[in-house]
Parts: structure tokens; C-alpha cells; sequence
């Protein structure tokens, strides 16, 4: 597995978003981790999504879980639901690789109740600090700070649909479209309160108004030459310029985005 990272492109001492989907692939989620960290090496750093898409109001993840409920029900499930904990948290939809990352001894992760990021490696703390809770995916996040930095993105068994560094050009666009979100997030409040919500409190915030529904064209139109493909396991793989591929979806979303 390390020679077909090497061989795809991975060197040593990169900064790697990676974004995989092992179901089906015969890859262990633990090995492919060991190894990608093997090939960065010591200098090197391995960041993955650790998104928590179910904590909020609107969400499409979050909406599927109380479809059907009553309005009572509905405030009920919300008042039950636990607020987000970096350190506990796990991520959702993401797949075995994002967990082998985030539970892996001495991984970091950022603060965003549903948009972190998890790493290990050189960076790993430096990337995931300071992530604001006005910024799912914008510059000041471990997505801006890999993009500046000249991060490479490793795409395992998935295509572009859940390209993650298409979102930093939705913050790139002139006055992009905003909208409001609400998110539980942990609190420490005083010894002895209790109730609902005791350990969470909900949050609203103002933030870029997130549309991944074009990522499967804007993939279709990145040039073949800046993407280099091969196999790891049995699976087929991805590996590409962060930069290059956020300046590709900034025009493509600057020509064809109203």
C-alpha cells in the first residue's frame, strides 16, 4: 500500500486532506491510516473530515432522523441530543478512515461543532486551532490554512460529490449568499444545575450558505492533467493540488453560479 501511495505521489513532509469510503475495498481503516502517515513521515501531516452534519436544525442529516416526529417530538429529540464534544464527538457520514484519525493517540482536532477536521502529524494542532465558529469551511479553518499552505487532497473510492475543497471557493466568490445555522455546543456551567440541555447549550451563527449539489459538474470539468490517478488496495484513487482544485471550482462558480 505504501508504493502505491508513493507511486500515485505522496511525499514525504506533505500536508494531506484525504477523503475515503473502504466499504467494499478490502482496506482496513487502521493500515490504510498507518500507512499513509508512513509515507508523510515524521514531517508530514494527515487531515481528514470529521464532520458532525446531524448537530443542527436544518441539516438534511439532521431533518432525516426527526422525519415523522411530532412537534412535541420534535423538541423533545432536540433537547436530548448531546451537545458537540471535540474530544469525544464522533464524526458521522465520514467513513472508517475519519475515525481511525480522530481516535488515533495523539490526533487534534478542531472546534467546530459541524464542520472539524482531525489530523495527526507535524501540523496536526497548529492546523485544527482557531477554528471559528463563523467559518464552516472558509479561510480561517484547517481547509484555508491546507489551501494556503499547499496542501494536496488523496480522494480513495469516492469522486468529486464529496470534494470538501470545493466549499473554501463558496467563501472565494464576491458576496457570497449567506444563511443562519443553529448548532448545540458544550458548555461548562455550574456544579449542581441539571435539566435538559445541562451539559449544551443551541447556538445560532451567520455563515456562507453551503451547496455541494454542482460538485459532481465542476469535478467533470477539472482538467485531467492536474489529477493523478492510480490504485491503492484494490480501490481507486485520487491525488491533486488543493490550490489548484479551489481556484478551478472558484471559475467554474464565477461562470455558472447566478
Amino acid at each position: 500500500m505504501a508504493v502505491q501511495l508513493r507511486v500515485l505521489g505522496v511525499r514525504p513532509g506533505a500536508r494531506l486532506l484525504a477523503h475515503a469510503s473502504l466499504s467494499g475495498t478490502g482496506l482496513r481503516a487502521e493500515l490504510l491510516r498507518d500507512a499513509l502517515t508512513g509515507v508523510l513521515g515524521p514531517r508530514g501531516t494527515l487531515v481528514v473530515p470529521a464532520f458532525t452534519p446531524e448537530n443542527s436544525r436544518t441539516s438534511s442529516a439532521h431533518l432525516s432522523r426527526i422525519e415523522g416526529l411530532d412537534e412535541a417530538g420534535v423538541r423533545a429529540f432536540r433537547e436530548a441530543m448531546p451537545a458537540f464534544d471535540p474530544a469525544r464527538t464522533p464524526s458521522q457520514g465520514m467513513g472508517a478512515l475519519a475515525e481511525a484519525v480522530r481516535t488515533a493517540p495523539g490526533a487534534a482536532r478542531s472546534a467546530h461543532p459541524q464542520t472539524s477536521f482531525a489530523a495527526l502529524g507535524a501540523d496536526a494542532e497548529r492546523l485544527c486551532a482557531g477554528h471559528r465558529l463563523e467559518s464552516h469551511l472558509g479561510e480561517e479553518t484547517p481547509l484555508g490554512k491546507l489551501c494556503w499552505e499547499g496542501g494536496q487532497v488523496l480522494m480513495i473510492n469516492v469522486g468529486f460529490s464529496v470534494c470538501t475543497a470545493f466549499h473554501l471557493a463558496e467563501y472565494r466568490i464576491p458576496k457570497p449568499p449567506l444563511r443562519m445555522y443553529e448548532c448545540v455546543v458544550k458548555v461548562n456551567l455550574p456544579e449542581g444545575r441539571s435539566g435538559p440541555g445541562r451539559e449544551g447549550e443551541w447556538t445560532a451563527y451567520e455563515d456562507v450558505a453551503l451547496d455541494d449539489g454542482d460538485f459532481p459538474e465542476i469535478g467533470r470539468a477539472f482538467p485531467d492533467s492536474r489529477v493523478r490517478r492510480g490504485r491503492v488496495g484494490g480501490a481507486s484513487a485520487m491525488l491533486f493540488s488543493l490550490p489548484d482544485a479551489v481556484d478551478h471550482a472558484l471559475d467554474w462558480m464565477t461562470e455558472n453560479r447566478c
